[in-house]
């Protein structure tokens, strides 16, 4: 058999391992002491020469992971805890400052659980493990205890993942591709990998207080907590891309004035970088790449990584929480980093590859519903467990009020590989039961890439869903490409058509234009195509479906017409997401006109390209901008029809009344079947505040004002007819998005029209007048 290069020579498994097809395993001999430039050698002796053997009592298998408290004599301990089914053995790992590592064999196993108590262990500790098993890649089983694990229940993680060839549990470079997932790699990785640490975690919030924002007045703001803040001038610079940043009063003063009731945290959970990232001197900056649960991602923090990341982040959830707003934390429990066969050994896939993973038909490879490698078996009993519990940690002990749930279709897949995502899969059921979970703000991203796994519109009650058809629909309206209007009707409306057949609410839709994922609000109106020449991948990654338009010129450009278009299209864009039903998401720096060069997957860019630019908020058109989204956010709280909990019926709610919602032609005219479908680019939409079908904390009926809206996508001016009686007697413009955000009014007063007048509209406007009493 041929030699591995710089790496041994490859021979039988000790002991004979015999492989799935009858025919030793190879594997990979070298030495056990490394020697790692920037990190001491760990010691393969298990322990100091002249320590003396450390105890280990039996301890307990509850809760999973590490816990430091008081022994069963008064000694102060921590209690280790791993479910690793199937595995032979289980050695914690227990680090010096100075690298050197102590190996224990926890001496309890229950039911699956292996687990010792390690009198004098405290908060502060860095710690993993080796579990021992078979290598057997061709019946799924990975185990080789030369790699160190980390704990999946680790609150926190110290060091980052490099991912040298030592970390992987197969020889990475073996010259044979098609077999080099099966060639174990026995050199020792523990120099190379980051360590959980022990945290002493008890916190009683008592002095929290949970906006507990209702959904129907939610507003949300999907933000980057490095990205937020790293170029933010009144955050100190030793703050800037921190927790700590995103508590400091200047980033919460911007949100505040801006309006909006939650930030959405891109992923926050301890995450590596990609091998194909780092080779070409990037990294993985929107951080979809998990592979610690219950960990606060080390690098963003400010105060040290040997635990206090832990308090930092709750302190951050304390100061949002002060100013009344909510943090929902972007979650990915649908795959980890330790992608497909051919990816490192880091945690689960080490300590029971079968019992962790959704195996392919062939057990050497994976099912991957998520297009990163793997995907998480989340019917076993203990991936569920081990999701639910790091939902309620975050919860109970970290502050958090909700969740947005990346590729949530790959969590509601049954047990079979080839079964599309069904919605009473465990896992939903689970959360719908549980008295921490089903109290939360609960999103889902409600599709994966695996067969039947685009399911808008199907998640039960207590879900709320990004709505990628309210996405597409205002993008086509605006940009000209809509048709007809039957689409747009039901996104402005609440998208009935998706959610009010299983009872849900139109704040089931979280409406959103831009996401992460995709061009910004300012890109979407100066590209038609993308441009990821920087990520390294010759501009193939992202998508190219962006329902874009570039106004007249692709990227920047010194002409001022295209500029002031592009102006117009943003304030339309703003202004159709703030006014509609359902819940709006705005991503950060849309409000002021963030750009990212036309890069529409920015994953890897982790520098100005991603980071917010604060410098825009002096330049007067990206004021104004910011100007109006404020003001539009604070139109949409201050009038519950702009926010209503329950769908239009399109019925009169009373006796004498109107109905809540008519959409009009712009002769004034009330639309027939036949309109909706014609081709059109202008549309009325009335709601009626007369006639809300809800009540207030006291019973009483809640009434408000009622607004025409009327939105005008053509190149060209058009006359429009304000409805007569009995809709109203005479409108006031509110906003017009033709002039800016504080041109409601004309010098000599507010801009009236009675009804009944056919006014102009301006070529690409949007229009919102108050529809005053009949």
């Amino acid at each position: 058999m041929s030699s591995a290069p710089d790496q041994g020579q490859a021979t039988a498994a000790p002991g004979g391992t015999a492989s799935g097809n009858g025919a030793a395993v190879p594997t990979l001999t070298g030495p056990l002491r490394i020697t790692h430039p920037a990190q001491p050698a760990a010691d393969a002796a298990q322990r100091r020469p002249d320590a003396p053997p450390r105890p280990v009592w039996p301890g307990a298998p509850e809760p999973l992971g590490a816990r430091f408290h008081i022994g069963p004599d008064g000694t102060p301990g921590s209690n280790f805890a791993l479910w690793a089914g199937g595995a032979e053995a289980v050695e914690l790992c227990l680090f010096d400052a100075d690298g050197t590592e102590t190996r224990l064999a926890l001496p309890g196993l229950t039911h699956e659980v292996r687990h010792g108590f390690v009198p004098g262990v405290r908060p502060g500790q860095a710690y993993g493990y080796r579990v021992h098993g078979r290598w057997d890649p061709w019946t799924g089983a990975r185990w080789n205890p030369a790699k160190l694990l980390l704990d999946p229940y680790a609150r926190a993680v110290d060091g980052d993942f490099g991912l040298p060839a030592e970390v992987y549990g197969h020889v990475r470079d073996w010259p044979d591709r098609p077999v080099a997932d099966t060639v174990r790699d026995n050199r020792d990785s523990a120099p190379f990998v980051p360590k959980g640490i022990v945290v002493d975690d008890d916190d009683d919030w008592e002095d929290d207080h949970r906006p507990k924002t209702p959904w129907s007045d939610s507003v949300i703001y999907e933000l980057h907590v490095r990205g937020f803040t790293m170029r933010h001038p009144q955050i100190p610079p030793e703050l800037r891309g921190t927790y700590a940043g995103l508590a400091h009063p200047a980033a919460i003063r911007h949100l505040t004035e801006l309006g909006v009731t939650a930030v959405e945290l891109l992923p926050v959970h301890q995450f590596a970088h990609e091998d194909h990232l780092l080779r070409r001197n990037l990294r993985n900056y929107w951080g979809y790449n998990s592979i610690g649960y219950f960990a606060p991602h080390a690098a963003y923090c400010a105060s040290g990584t040997r635990g206090q990341q832990v308090g930092e982040f709750k302190r951050m959830v304390r100061a949002l929480h002060a100013a009344g707003i909510e943090v929902i934390l972007d979650v990915v429990y649908n795959h980890t980093a330790e992608g497909s066969e051919l990816g490192p050994t880091l945690s689960l896939r080490g300590i029971d590859n079968r019992g962790y993973y959704r195996l392919g038909d062939d057990p050497r490879g994976y099912a991957d519903y998520t297009g990163c490698g793997n995907t998480l078996h989340v019917v076993q009993p203990q991936v569920l467990r081990l999701i639910t519990d790091s939902l309620r940690y975050w919860v109970t002990q970290m502050g958090v009020d909700g969740f947005r749930f990346d590729l949530a279709a790959a969590l509601a897949r049954g047990m079979r590989a080839d079964e599309d995502p069904v919605m009473l899969s465990p896992f939903l059921a689970v959360i719908a039961q549980d008295p921490v979970l089903r109290r939360v703000k609960l999103i889902a991203e409600p599709w994966d890439v695996g067969s039947g796994g685009y399911q808008v519109g199907a998640f039960p009650p207590l879900w709320t869903e990004w709505n990628d058809r309210y996405r597409d629909a205002v993008r086509d309206f605006w940009r000209g490409a809509s048709g007809d209007l039957a689409d747009l009707g039901y996104r402005l409306s609440g998208s009935s058509d998706l959610y009010a057949w299983s009872g849900r609410h139109p704040y089931a839709s979280v409406n959103f234009i831009t996401a992460h994922d995709g061009f910004t609000l300012r890109d979407l109106v100066s590209y038609d195509r993308k441009h990821n020449e920087a990520n390294g991948e010759d501009n193939r990654d992202g998508s190219n479906d962006n329902r874009s338009w570039n106004c007249g010129a692709e990227g920047e450009t010194a002409s001022e017409p295209v500029r002031e278009l592009r102006q117009r299209q943003l304030r339309n864009l703003l202004s159709t997401l703030l006014l509609s039903t359902g819940v709006p998401m705005l991503v950060a720096g849309d409000e002021m006109g963030r750009t990212q060069g036309g890069n529409n997957n920015a994953y890897c860019q982790d520098n100005t390209v991603s980071w917010v630019d604060w410098s825009l908020l002096d330049v007067p058109r990206w004021r104004e901008l910011f100007d109006l989204a404020a003001r539009l956010i604070a139109l949409r709280r201050d009038h519950p029809v702009l926010r209503r909990r329950a769908f239009f019926s399109g019925l009169p709610q009373g006796q004498g009344g109107l109905r809540d919602l008519a959409w009009f032609t712009p002769q004034g005219e009330e639309m027939t079947e036949a309109d909706w479908f014609a081709p059109a680019a202008t549309l009325g939409m009335y709601l009626s505040g007369q006639d809300i079908p809800q009540h207030g904390p006291t019973g009483r009926r809640v009434h408000d004002d009622s607004f025409l809206t009327v939105l005008h996508a053509a190149a060209t001016p058009t006359p429009f007819t304000l409805p007569g009686p009995p809709w109203a007697r005479t409108y006031e413009v509110l906003v017009d998005t033709s002039r800016g955000p504080d041109a409601s009014a004309e010098p000599s007063g507010p801009r009236r029209y009675r009804a009944g007048t056919t006014i102009t509209v301006p070529e690409r406007c949007l229009l919102l007048l108050r529809a005053e009493p009949r």
